[in-house]
């Protein structure tokens, strides 16, 4: 039996996770703020993250668009804590991954543009 959307998008998401350690949650959002799939450990709130990330990402093209950047490439903060890091999936979603602090970003852009490239063609 064919797996449905969301667990093709959840497999992708795991696999991103497995690949890269540093990577501890990773959740695909539609621009409108709806959880379309997610691998979040337990305790997180899934419409929070959701929310939040619709919002950054409309905010961060609005920026880029607003000041003559052209077109956004990712959005990414940086916490205490480690970072949060954000990719458009083509013009329906977002890419959303939670690093740790030590993260080497350079192989996370890289392997979370892989994982949008794979994704696009699901969403």
């Amino acid at each position: 039996m064919a797996k449905s959307r969301t667990e093709q998008m959840i497999d992708k998401l795991r696999d991103l996770q497995i690949s890269t350690p540093d990577i501890e949650a990773s959740a695909v959002v539609s621009l409108d703020g709806l959880m379309m799939a997610s691998s979040l450990p337990a305790g997180m709130e899934e419409d929070r993250i959701s929310a939040m990330s619709a919002a950054m990402l409309s905010l961060g093209e609005r920026i880029a668009s607003e000041l003559g950047r052209g077109y956004l490439d990712q959005v990414y903060i940086k916490g205490e804590n480690g970072y949060v890091i954000l990719m458009s999936v083509g013009d329906e979603a977002v890419l959303t991954v939670l690093a740790r602090k030590q993260a080497k970003l350079g192989l996370i852009f890289l392997d979370m543009r892989r994982t949008v490239e794979e994704l696009e063609k699901i969403v």
